[in-house]
């Protein structure tokens, strides 16, 4: 008999965050037969319905565990759970333990996923205010640090985006000009005027941050190959960093992979200065100095992460889904989010200038 699958079962939202399909309900109970727990309560925490993952909190007679099913493919959350072992056992690093099976083992496969359970952390979010984001920031340097040297399981897909930052660069130019098509291709849409407005700046923009990386000490910084550099965590935050006993917890590592260290923090960084309407270089001197103190950022290194945010990060992240559906994502939320990111604009030059007299300061 052919094991079912775990698939997508909420491409549209409709279902709500909470449900769950009988038959991965009923996989979860086979699963936890694998544990030496007493497992009561079973409860929802995330979804990823649209791609087939979740997680639920579960009341056991050894205290709270997490359940979860990783939705990425079992070569690639063996990456990731690896990692997690790694970071534990071998660097005491601030993520959650996973807890073995039976048979010591750190996963269950069912329905063409991993499965793991581990411990429960009481965690809360860091304050959204300069101390919260250098608490983050710290915590995240922490985690690079210590993420150096892991070599994953036998059979593990070995994620690596260390020698793609050309490429990234080149496809964000490319698909300005798509960008540029759809919204010519759709004067009506709300946010068809906005775009059109911007794209040539953000695109020369774009052009500008790939010379810049070309001439850089990139190719050079490259060879030092994944382990020496270490693990990422790729989405990594105010929800994935979390204060918890002995500091912040990093979670939700599904998603690790190699690269330098300094783009979590860039995406951190202009993330940040989005959510603030205005590109504040106190904050980002703040932030960057948190950060060098757990994991020092070496002169070479501190250029690239000048370079990264030169790029239209903020722009390119909101547009990009129009291609799949310029109906649906071209609207007026749209046309009011780039409005801002235009908007601020201005405003990141003087301070990137202003990091880049500051660097001898730093490192």
């Amino acid at each position: 008999m052919t094991e079912e699958l775990i698939t997508p079962w909420d491409l549209t939202g409709g279902l709500g965050d909470s449900h769950v399909p009988t038959y991965i309900e009923n996989m979860a109970d086979v699963v936890l037969t694998h544990y030496d727990l007493k497992v009561g309560e079973r409860t929802v925490i995330a979804t990823k319905a649209d791609k087939g993952g979740l997680i639920w909190k579960i009341e056991t007679d050894r205290g709270p565990f997490s359940l979860k099913v990783l939705h990425r493919s079992p070569e690639r959350s063996l990456f990731s759970i690896g990692a997690q072992d790694y970071l534990v056992h071998e660097k005491k690093a601030l993520v959650p333990p996973i807890f073995k099976t039976k048979t010591g083992e750190s996963f269950v496969e069912m329905g063409g996923k991993l499965w793991f359970v581990a411990e429960w952390i009481t965690l809360t979010e860091a304050s959204k205010d300069l101390i919260g984001a250098q608490q983050l920031c710290a915590g995240l340097g922490e985690f690079h640090r210590l993420s150096k040297g892991y070599e994953p399981p036998y059979g593990a897909e070995k994620p690596s985006r260390l020698f793609r930052w050309p490429s990234k660069y080149e496809k964000m130019i490319t698909k300005m000009t798509w960008f540029k098509d759809i919204a010519n291709a759709y004067p009506e849409q709300t946010a068809s005027p906005t775009i059109l407005s911007a794209v040539d700046l953000f695109e020369a923009q774009a052009r500008k941050s790939l010379t810049q990386l070309e001439e850089s000490t990139y190719f050079e910084l490259i060879k030092k190959g994944n382990q020496e550099w270490g693990l990422v965590h790729q989405d990594y935050g105010w929800a994935n960093g979390q204060l918890g006993p002995g500091g912040v917890w990093l979670i939700d590592l599904d998603g690790v992979a190699y690269d330098l260290p300094i783009r979590d923090l860039r995406k951190l960084i202009t993330g940040q200065m989005e959510e603030l309407g205005i590109w504040d270089v106190d904050w980002m001197k703040g932030m960057i100095e948190a950060y060098h103190e757990t994991n020092p950022i070496e002169p070479d290194l501190f250029d690239l992460l000048i370079i990264d945010m030169t790029l239209p990060n903020e722009f390119y992240l909101q547009v990009k889904d129009i291609v799949y559906n310029p109906l649906t994502f071209m609207d007026e939320e749209l046309d009011s989010i780039l409005k801002q990111i235009i908007n601020n604009d201005p405003s990141k030059w003087p301070a990137i200038e202003e990091l880049k007299e500051w660097k001898g300061a730093i490192t």
